[in-house]
């Protein structure tokens, strides 16, 4: 059984997002404060989060940096703070997902399920598959999970992760940002530009020499994105 923490303050919220997400046949950890989460996260045992901003003691964005010095576990936002600059600083904190209320629970209910796919499954590969791929200096090894540049272990998300893979499965490709959403999130592209811009840069600002000048990742004529020849 999976196991989500749930880091919200609003007692009706938290008890109404917990009830259902136990009728959805998962465990449920909550918290209703920063400082609290962290103890609770720290004992392990955690799939996912869902992470309020708002929060007493140790606000989310904190929490979301802290958890990230260690973990890739995904990591959802809820939060009424909906701007554009909320989800954009979220997600370059680490966040996998950002979901702003209200919300509807069928709609949390499918983010999970497919946040946590992608994080567990993800490694499940066909035996015919590459497991190892190497592109110069760029290393990932799809089983365990890893990425190393020059050797160098580097520690990424699971969209991160996943981008990569596709970029190093394909390194001739040039991938428009819609196909990368729909391979990655799985879900329609809806013009979310802005969360496939900050994976981006968050993925380059990890693996190149020189993030203002990528020379792995390099965006093609603004159309979208290709492997590009990684020393």
């Amino acid at each position: 059984m999976k196991q989500i923490l749930l880091v919200e303050d609003d007692p009706e919220i938290s008890d109404l997002v917990k009830e259902h997400l136990e009728n959805e046949g998962y465990r449920v950890l909550t918290a209703a404060d920063g400082e609290e989460a962290a103890r609770l996260f720290a004992n392990g045992g955690v799939d996912l989060v869902l992470l309020d901003l708002m929060l007493p003691k140790m606000n989310g964005m904190t929490l979301l940096k802290q958890i990230r010095v260690h973990s890739s576990v995904p990591i959802l936002i809820l939060s009424a703070k909906g701007s554009d600059l909320d989800k954009a600083l979220g997600l370059g904190f680490g966040a996998d997902d950002y979901i702003a209320k209200p919300f509807s629970l069928i709609e949390l209910t499918a983010r999970v399920q497919a946040a946590i796919r992608r994080a567990t499954d993800y490694t499940v590969v066909d035996a015919k598959e590459e497991r190892v791929l190497q592109r110069g200096g760029i290393r990932l090894d799809v089983d365990a999970f890893m990425a190393y540049k020059n050797g160098q272990a580097v520690k990424l998300t699971a969209k991160e992760f996943q981008l990569l893979h596709v970029f190093m499965e394909n390194p001739k490709r040039v991938f428009t940002k819609e196909q990368l959403y729909q391979q990655i999130w799985n879900e329609p592209y809806l013009g979310e530009e802005n969360v496939i811009n900050v994976h981006i840069r968050r993925l380059r600002e990890k693996i190149e020499t020189n993030p203002s000048k990528p020379e792995v990742i390099e965006t093609v004529w603004g159309i979208g994105y290709k492997l590009g020849a990684p020393q």
